[in-house]
This record gives C-alpha cells, sequence and structure tokens, in this order.
C-alpha cells in the first residue's frame, strides 16, 4: 500500500468570526465583547468604503467586528462551534473551493459559553479557509504563481476532510 502524498494533505488555513451589526453603536460594543469571550483574542472593528444611499451608509461607518484563528486554535474553536451545530452542515454551504461558512443564530448553543445579560442573544457566522501544502506559491511576493487545477480542493474532498477530521454529518 503506497503512503498518501503529503503534499495533498488538507488543512484547516484560517477561521473567521464575524458579527455583522448594521450601524448600531451598542451592538458593536456587544459584538466585540462575544468575540473576545469566545476567543480571548481582541476582534477588529470592520468599516465601509462604500458609499450605498439605499442603505443609509457612507465611508467610514463601523458596521460589523471580526477576527481570524490559525492553526492549533482554529481548529479546537472549530470542534467546539461544530458541537453547537450538533456536527451537522449543509452541503450547500461548502463552495467550488472546498471552502464553508455557518451561522450560529444565538452564542448560548456554544459549549462552555454562558449567558451574558450584557449581551443579551446575538449571533455569528464562522467562515473556514482550507489549503494544502504548497498554496504559499499564490500568495508569495517573489514570483506568485497560480495553484495548478490537480492541486485544489474540490468540494467533494472538502466534505470527505470534515467527515474524516471532524465527525462532520452532511444534510
Amino acid at each position: 500500500m503506497a503512503e498518501e502524498n503529503p503534499l495533498r494533505k488538507i488543512r484547516i488555513e484560517k477561521i473567521t468570526l464575524n458579527v455583522g451589526v448594521g450601524k448600531d453603536e451598542e451592538t458593536m460594543k456587544r459584538g466585540l465583547k462575544l468575540l473576545k469571550k469566545i476567543t480571548g483574542i481582541e476582534p477588529i472593528k470592520t468599516v465601509t468604503k462604500k458609499r450605498i444611499p439605499a442603505w443609509e451608509l457612507r465611508p467610514g461607518l463601523q458596521i460589523g467586528c471580526k477576527l481570524t484563528l490559525r492553526k492549533k486554535k482554529a481548529e479546537e474553536l472549530l470542534r467546539l462551534l461544530l458541537k453547537s451545530k450538533d456536527n451537522n452542515l449543509p452541503e450547500k454551504k461548502f463552495d467550488k473551493q472546498g471552502n464553508f461558512s455557518f451561522g450560529i443564530p444565538e452564542y448560548i448553543d456554544i459549549p462552555g459559553v454562558d449567558y451574558d445579560p450584557e449581551l443579551k442573544v446575538l449571533g455569528l457566522e464562522v467562515a473556514v479557509t482550507l489549503e494544502r501544502p504548497g498554496y504559499k506559491v499564490k500568495k508569495r511576493k517573489v514570483q506568485p504563481r497560480k495553484i495548478g487545477k490537480a492541486h485544489l480542493i474540490t468540494p467533494a474532498e472538502a466534505k470527505e476532510f470534515m467527515k474524516k477530521e471532524f465527525g462532520v454529518n452532511l444534510v
């Protein structure tokens, strides 16, 4: 039996947690506190860049907060966040590059996170980016290159990875 090529192994590159709050300053403070409570890391505020009069948005308006986790912390948090969804993910949540995202409507669904009357009811979005070793060639400064089609992650491979590594049930 031949060994699996180590460059074909899929891994989690990053997890991005996002709380969209709109223009409400009070909800922004609660979103920042929620992300810090879940991860222990200080989140950053997201700011609009475009003017959209229909939505009453202007450049420089704070509309949400986010943070990014990588490596071991990302894996541990993903396991916890998947438990809040009972390890179930709809198949339609995977994109063409094998990445996926899901929402958690209420933070109290996350195991180990207790209700805080100051936070009230607040939800968040989780976006998971998958990659293989060798994806650095796409991001490097000197001579960046495209990733070959055979090395890209397909949705089927991403689903299989999530089933095998995290015990996810696809619904």
